[in-house]
């Protein structure tokens, strides 16, 4: 026994010292970005939003100083069901780092067994006419040796897959960047959900600013409605100045509908994005608040890090080391694969000496399987694997640029967007005066009802448009978080 001991204590030292890792060593990529984000620097020089060299904050929807956005998205990072399904995910790939290990640990096993056999000896003695050897059997003897016999047995077996040419390790470097994979995922699915949930936040509180405008406009339509009214019994303005009066009400009312029909539509998908039912915001969300202004500086970081700050590319990074150590993977199962077994038990045809010493057997030896032919299948497979890392190397530069064309999009659309408000504003307010001015001329008999209502549809056009373009610049504002890849480190 101690023998067999020092046997298999020779064999691992052996097999530590020969071990080694087939296939390429997995080095993480550099991502190729410019010194600066191009758009970035044109936005720098405006008059509105600039940008700093700081990385974006974590929780980047506190620049927007609205404290029902910040409670709303604290409440979806728990509450989303999303992310509890993402995080269980991350649980199954990490348990499958451990199945992984497992493959390269000794496999130790119980056994016990009851058995009871009939060994066919009557046919065997019959045939040699009742001897054995040339000495007739006596027929109690014979009747000894015939009769069916009870086997007791219990025992362990073990083995152990030497992991000389690496497989194991591979796979276990593929199951923890698999792990690394989940993570990023979630960490993606984080991102997305931060900035949709800022952004359906963003378009209730427009949704309510234009219902409140709308409000707002059709008291002064009806003001001057009921005057346009009061001249026409006078006789001083048409039935036509009337009428036209009275449609510039209904259209306005008409408006009313689809801005309800958003408010509640955004207010439906925050709350279900938040776990919850789809009208348990309602009392919350139904008092109408400000649009959130954009913040004047916004820290973009540089490009240089957005490789270590986006979740995708993280991934990307995860699945480009994943398919390298699978070509390892592959490469290794073209060596042989070679195994310590052994076995060690108590066997008896009674019970009660089954464990008696005597009644012990074991067995211990190596085991080798060699690949000899296989058809060409794990040349391909390897050609596979190296084809699938390519292409998680293509994925990677592929996401890079697609990240980088995010944020350069997110810049343009928030500089042209800012001025577009800027000139929005001076629209407004240009037509807004003029307006005043040609309702006091219309009050007093200067100027025709059609000079008025020329003027209240282009002041009221520009008023939504200028609702709208406020709207699209702290949209913006979230798109350029969300490119960044701010919102997951906590």
């Amino acid at each position: 026994m101690m023998k067999t001991v020092r046997l298999l204590s020779s064999w691992l030292m052996c097999a530590s010292l020969a071990a080694c890792v087939m296939g390429p060593q997995f080095t993480p990529p550099t991502a190729d970005t410019p010194p600066a984000f191009d758009a970035g620097q044109k936005l720098a020089t405006g008059q509105t939003v600039s940008l700093a060299a700081d990385p974006p904050d974590q929780a980047w929807w506190h620049e927007f100083k609205d404290p029902e956005l910040d409670a709303l998205e604290d409440r979806t990072r728990t509450g989303n069901l999303d992310l509890q399904a993402g995080m269980l995910r991350i649980v199954e790939a990490r348990t499958q780092v451990l199945v992984a290990r497992a493959q390269g640990l000794p496999s130790l096993k119980g056994t016990a067994s009851y058995n009871r056999e009939q060994l066919g000896a009557a046919g065997i003695l019959k045939a040699q006419g009742g001897t054995f050897g040339g000495t007739t059997l006596s027929p109690g003897l014979v009747s000894a040796i015939t009769a069916p016999i009870n086997l007791y047995q219990v025992g362990f077996d073990a083995s152990w897959e030497l992991d000389l040419f690496g497989k194991v390790s591979r796979s276990v470097e593929a199951a923890k960047a698999q792990s690394d994979e989940a993570v990023e995922s979630r960490n993606d699915m984080l991102v997305s959900l931060e900035a949709e949930v800022a952004q359906t936040y963003l378009q209730l509180r427009a949704a309510q600013l234009l219902k409140s405008i709308t409000v707002g406009l059709i008291a002064e339509e009806q003001g001057v409605l009921d005057l346009t009214i009061n001249r026409q019994q006078h006789g001083l303005a048409e039935q036509g100045d009337v009428e036209s009066a009275r449609a510039q009400v209904a259209t306005l009312r008409a408006h009313l509908p689809e801005y309800e029909q958003n408010i509640s539509v955004s207010r439906h998908a925050l709350a279900v994005l938040m776990g919850q039912n789809p009208e348990a915001l309602q009392a919350e969300l139904e008092a109408t608040a400000a649009l959130p202004a954009v913040p004047r500086e916004i820290p973009a970081g540089i490009p240089s890090t957005l490789a270590r700050r986006r979740p995708d590319i993280r991934k990307a990074e995860a699945t480009l080391h994943a398919a390298t150590a699978q070509v390892g993977v592959s490469v290794a199962s073209m060596y042989p694969d070679i195994s310590l077994t052994g076995s060690f038990g108590l066997r008896n045809t009674a019970s009660n000496y089954l464990f008696n010493w005597s009644s012990k057997f074991y067995s211990a030896g190596p085991s080798v399987s060699v690949p000899l032919f296989q058809g060409g299948a794990l040349i391909g497979n390897v050609k596979i694997a190296k084809a699938e890392a390519g292409v998680a190397a293509l994925d990677y530069r592929k996401t890079v640029l697609a990240a980088l064309q995010e944020v350069e999009d997110a810049l343009v659309s928030l500089d042209q967007d800012a001025a577009r408000v800027v000139a929005l504003n001076d629209t407004v307010d240009a037509n807004q005066r003029a307006l005043d001015i040609e309702r006091h001329s219309y009050q007093v008999g200067l100027t025709s009802y059609i000079s008025v209502l020329n003027l209240e549809l282009q002041t009221n056009q520009a008023k939504v448009q200028l609702a709208q373009a406020s709207l699209s610049e702290v949209t913006d504002v979230v798109k350029l978080y969300k490119a960044l890849g701010g919102g997951w480190e906590s």
